[in-house]
């Protein structure tokens, strides 16, 4: 039985529910299950069910989907799912293969051989391998789908793990290579080591054919940072390893590793914290700034990304090499930064759709170019190899499907593959609508709907959000849940709140830990005009969030019950006076805060959907599901939560998959099963 904690004001020693103040919630589990399995069978013995998990799984398995592959030294790796392959499959093919659009794959790694022959519940987590052939490669394997890995060495050109290779017990950890027989580790070497955030404090350097105690401690952060992790660049132009230290989520402090064996250092780059690393190039490192900047006569705006050369940030002389590669207006932001051979590619953001650009070094600084491709939808670099100079870029919208482009030095985008449209999209329409929240300020939103949906307020809706951790939530290809709620007749509806990185750094920390409200005021602001527009009323409108998402929608519920008749929790945050207590939960404070401070913990009491419950409120169902295995938010926060509404008399359904970690999913077949549940599930409580 985990400890008990401090108890929820008004809470006496004859209150039978003290328990729901255990920190994991493991009672809290088995009491919401013992009064919700006729809940969670009312939605799988609806008729609808079957078909509509059929209907997502079969998109999931589909042969035709397009394999995305990633780029390593002119190769093309992809790692395939589907209805043969549940856990996934590792493989590799040439470039010139992959563009004939029939590409020839050898097979790696088979991570269902693996796990069954291993006897273990094996999820793939993804590989490093080094440069410049990736023939040695680290793999991460997760036991049901969680953030701790194991990592082994895996010689890729033979496709077996290497005896006597570098392998590490079961941990949330970074390993990279430093060289073939050197990596940087941080992971966990045992009592101290660890963060309060969960994770390592300290980074080793790790020879082969040593034992794992006897490797070099380089450099231990402090225990109230977030955590401590290694990185590694391999590229043509120069090699670089180091340190990433994170004192918060948003800030970092980056470390390089200089000098071999017994010499070996970390030098510290003399550069402000509020910045986001992207990588090197050359001899420079690229930054993107969360805050502004004077360096010497130069202003560096919040959201622009630079490039300094490592010996000047080393010397604490930045402004001797400190270039602007590109500089966001009011309304666009950067939203990813890949770095190929020879360029920078950008992907930015302008109103919310996406824009490619380019950005190459010359004489008098960096030159950018807009890349030529499609418009009103978004874009992103699926994957730059630093080796060739050859991007793979994806465009897709809500409602035209996935193209996959190859962009090369000198030549124009070349379109690869597409997917085949999913569903018929000739009576739907998208629009960006905007509404204005509490402070005035103009908040867009996304709609899909039918071309002739009455503005009648009887229009079956469900709006889903996030807004945190500079999360942009732009146009994507409807598939899963919400391709069955829009071909069942649904609306679907995505708000671009405050705390998401839709505008830049500034939309993001308008929200911020004692302006988190403005988030939740601006959701509701959304939420409003879907229904003062006409499109819907309270009775048909149902909102979903998944993580701080599920944090979201678990405010909407407790603030504003009245504007929502279903309401979907994925994996959330809501017990907020201790969400830094349990998991990585202590890593998100740059966020919300902290409890243990009082005028901190005043201003998170104020939302925290958990103390804010009222026996005497009247609340929409709450449709609760998480994962046993997440071991990133704690599925302590879902149970506590289900158990008090239970214990008020108010309608939960509750549901916690045994694997997935934080997908809640660890295969296809789980993810449809979740889909279809669903969507069963607002189209009884909206559409009905």
């Amino acid at each position: 039985m985990a400890a008990a904690v401090s108890m929820t004001a008004g809470a006496s020693d004859d209150d039978p529910f003290l328990w729901l103040e255990e920190v994991e919630g493991e009672k809290a589990l088995e009491w919401v299950g013992e009064r919700n399995t006729h809940s969670l069978g009312i939605l799988e013995k609806d008729s609808r069910f079957q078909g509509l998990m059929d209907r997502a799984l079969k998109d999931y398995n589909a042969k035709d989907k397009i394999a995305y592959g990633r780029l390593t030294g002119g190769a093309v790796h992809n790692f395939w799912q589907d209805e043969k392959n549940v856990r996934g499959l590792w493989r590799r093919t040439s470039l010139k293969s992959y563009k004939s659009g029939e590409p020839k794959w050898v097979d790696v790694l088979d991570i269902d051989k693996l796990a069954e022959e291993e006897g273990e519940n094996w999820v793939y987590k993804g590989r490093k391998c080094l440069a410049p052939d990736f023939g040695r490669c680290l793999v991460e394997l997760s036991r049901g789908g969680g953030d701790a890995v194991v990592v082994r060495e895996f010689d890729a050109m033979v496709k077996r793990f290497v005896d006597g290779g570098f392998v590490t017990e079961e941990a949330k950890q970074e390993v990279v290579w430093v060289d073939g027989d050197t990596v940087l580790i941080g992971t966990d070497f045992g009592e101290g080591t660890m963060t309060d955030s969960g994770y390592a404090n300290q980074i080793k350097l790790w020879k082969r054919g040593q034992s794992l105690d006897m490797a070099m401690l380089l450099f231990e952060g402090d225990k109230k940072d977030v955590g401590s992790f290694a990185f590694a660049s391999h590229r043509p132009d120069g090699n670089y390893a180091g340190v990433i230290q994170a004192p918060d989520f948003f800030t970092e402090v980056i470390h390089i590793l200089e000098g071999e064996g017994d010499d070996a250092e970390m030098r510290t780059l003399d550069l402000p914290k509020e910045l986001s690393f992207q990588g090197f190039f050359a001899d420079m490192v690229v930054l993107q700034m969360r805050k502004n900047w004077t360096v010497g006569a130069t202003e560096v705006k919040a959201g622009s990304l630079i490039s300094i050369k490592v010996l000047d940030a080393i010397a604490g002389r930045p402004e001797l090499s400190l270039q602007v590669i590109f500089q966001p207006g009011d309304r666009n932001s950067i939203d990813d930064v890949s770095i190929g051979k020879d360029r920078i590619f950008l992907s930015v953001l302008d109103e919310v759709t996406g824009n490619l650009k380019s950005a190459r070094p010359t004489a008098e600084g960096w030159e950018v170019a807009d890349m030529g491709m499609p418009e009103n939808g978004s874009l992103s670099v699926v994957s730059a190899d630093a080796w060739t100079d050859t991007a793979f870029v994806n465009f897709e919208s809500f409602l035209q499907p996935d193209t996959l482009y190859s962009v090369e030095r000198g030549m124009m985008p070349e379109e690869i593959t597409s997917l085949p449209t999913r569903f018929d999209a000739t009576d739907l329409v998208t629009e960006q609508k905007f509404a204005t929240s509490k402070d005035g300020t103009k908040v867009p939103y996304f709609l899909i709907r039918h071309k002739n949906t009455e503005m009648n307020g009887e229009t079956p809706t469900v709006l889903y959000g996030y807004g945190g951790f500079e999360i942009s939530l732009s146009p994507g290809y409807l598939s899963g849940f919400s391709k069955l709620w829009v071909e069942e007749g649904g609306a679907y509806a995505i708000a671009n709140i405050r705390g998401g990185g839709e505008f830049g750094p500034g939309w993001h920390q308008a929200a911020l830990k004692e302006n988190r409200q403005r988030a939740y005021d601006d959701f509701i602001a959304v939420s409003e005009h879907l229904i003062e527009t006409g499109l819907t009323t309270p009775d048909h409108l149902g909102i979903r969030g998944g993580s701080n998402g599920g944090l979201l929608m678990g405010v909407m519920t407790t603030q504003r019950p009245d504007l929502y008749d279903a309401v979907i929790c994925a994996v959330p945050l809501l017990d907020m006076m201790r969400f830094h207590t349990l998991l990585a939960g202590a890593s998100w404070m740059g966020e919300y805060g902290n409890p243990d401070v009082p005028e901190e913990r005043a201003y998170i009491r104020e939302y925290s959907p958990y103390q804010n419950l009222n026996a005497d409120t009247e609340y929409p169902e709450v449709f609760f599901y998480t994962s046993t295995k997440d071991d990133r938010v704690h599925p302590g926060h879902a149970r506590k939560m289900a158990a008090r509404m239970l214990s008020m008399g108010k309608p939960v359904i509750y549901y916690e998959n045994t694997e997935g970690g934080h997908s809640a999913a660890a295969n296809l077949k789980q993810k449809a099963y979740t889909d279809a549940l669903q969507t069963v599930y607002v189209l009884k409580k909206l559409k009905d």
